[in-house]
């Protein structure tokens, strides 16, 4: 279909975008001298005999909301027109996309300019709370980032919340919710899908599965159909982010946990107390994280030349780059002791590391090398066989046995693949040393 050279009153410059129910077009509004974003819904959506009364319903929300959120965290609508022949809203124009580009491991943002856009969220929402208004749809699909997408402040945290046609009015009535019919099912609150009667808390919720999400690169639940979801959602515990994200302060795992608790008593009752502690964390300097020696991608490059992970695909890659625990050791310095617990295995980037058992030296390991994974493998085991102490300063990648638990299914089939291959070549070493004897 061309694009047509104007709507309405306003001019179409180029095409933005096109989903299931609207194009979005980048207009011109003459009167206003200022560019606006054009939604125009298709007719055959709204003649539909199944769902036409629907998006009606939801056309006609976004629709009354002209004029009246006033926010700049949230993107302003300007103008509707709602007829037989064409229906569009003209809203302000955000150029800088969405949040989706940063919810995988190898595009994740770092975690104080994170925390400072959900902070930017929380009070957005509560803006359009306190006008009697709940957003029902939050995802990061409807989290838009307010500069240029070529801006060098491209994630600098100006975010603006968009698209509230699935809102729920004070004045309106709640007897469609998400699960009828309109959202995202992976961003629901419990409550959405059991079909309970809603207030802000199921925003707060859902804005929790979207700083999950963003921390760590991954859904907090996963299925492979919306029953299975729904599912989850009600029963499921989700893994803290802290043990899929290495350089992310364990304390945000609390706020997080919070924001998604399944039962309304326990999750934040306002938006001020989900402020107030992603504030707290700032003045606390929580997630003023440690300057970290290796950059991702010094990780990813080091990650890549170890033999271990030749199999990994980068995606794979990305992900234990997330998870991992990079350390610099002197000299000296004991990594593991016979009999400790076992909760992690390593990698040896360079340098050498001594293996010993009750002062008796049995091997040195090269750059290369992993190292520990018998406690975290072996079956009711997790107490280490020997002691591993650095010969000369080195630097480790650490992994945890927890965040290894957590890993996609692909990445730690590629893991214990790795191990397998790893006490394959210890025991040919062992017989070729026992051959020579």
């Amino acid at each position: 279909m061309p694009i047509p050279e104007r709507i309405g009153k306003y001019h179409i410059r180029k095409k933005l975008g096109e989903g299931a129910t609207a194009s979005v077009y980048l207009g011109f509004d003459p009167f206003a001298e200022r560019e606006v974003a054009v939604k125009v819904i298709f007719p055959e959506v709204l003649r539909d005999k199944q769902r036409g009364r629907l998006y009606r319903h939801l056309l006609m929300t976004e629709a009354s909301l002209a004029g009246k959120l006033m926010h700049p965290h949230i993107v302003q609508i300007f103008d509707a027109v709602l007829a037989e022949d064409q229906s569009y809203i003209v809203m302000e124009y955000v150029p800088g996309g969405t949040l989706e580009p940063f919810c995988t491991p190898s595009t994740l943002l770092p975690v104080d300019r994170l925390v400072e856009m959900i902070f930017k969220c929380t009070r957005a929402l509560d803006y359009a709370f306190r006008a009697g208004i709940i957003h029902r749809d939050i995802k990061p699909a409807n989290i838009l980032l307010a500069n240029a997408a070529d801006s060098i402040e491209r994630d600098s945290g100006d975010i603006k919340i968009s698209d509230f046609g699935a809102a729920i009015l004070s004045s309106g009535d709640q007897s469609r919710t998400q699960v009828s019919g309109v959202g995202s099912p992976a961003y629901m609150s419990p409550q959405q899908v059991r079909d309970i009667t809603l207030n802000h808390q199921t925003d707060i919720y859902s804005l929790g599965v979207v700083m999950y999400q963003l921390l760590t690169g991954r859904l907090p639940f996963h299925s492979t159909s919306n029953y299975g979801m729904i599912y989850q959602i009600c029963n499921g515990d989700p893994p803290p982010p802290s043990t899929l994200r290495a350089d992310m302060p364990p304390g945000l795992d609390a706020v997080v946990a919070r924001a998604m608790e399944k039962e309304i008593e326990e999750r934040y009752q306002t938006w001020e107390e989900f402020s107030h502690d992603l504030a707290q964390s700032f003045r606390n300097r929580q997630i003023s994280t440690q300057r970290m020696a290796f950059p991702d991608s010094e990780k990813f490059e080091a990650l890549r030349s170890l033999r271990f992970f030749a199999g990994f695909s980068d995606v794979e890659l990305w992900e234990v780059v997330r998870f991992s625990r990079w350390k610099e050791v002197a000299a000296s310095t004991a990594i593991m002791s016979d009999g400790e617990r076992g909760d992690f295995f390593a990698f040896l980037l360079d340098g050498e590391l001594a293996v010993s058992k009750d002062g008796h030296c049995l091997g040195v390991l090269a750059a290369g090398e992993c190292f520990g994974e018998m406690a975290i493998i072996r079956r009711g085991g997790h107490v280490r066989g020997a002691d591993v102490i650095a010969l000369t300063a080195t630097r480790v990648v650490a992994i945890s046995a927890q965040a290894l638990q957590h890993a996609s299914e692909v990445c730690r089939m590629h893991f214990y693949q790795g191990f397998l291959d790893v006490i394959a070549g210890r025991l040919a070493d062992a017989n070729t040393r026992l051959a020579s004897l």
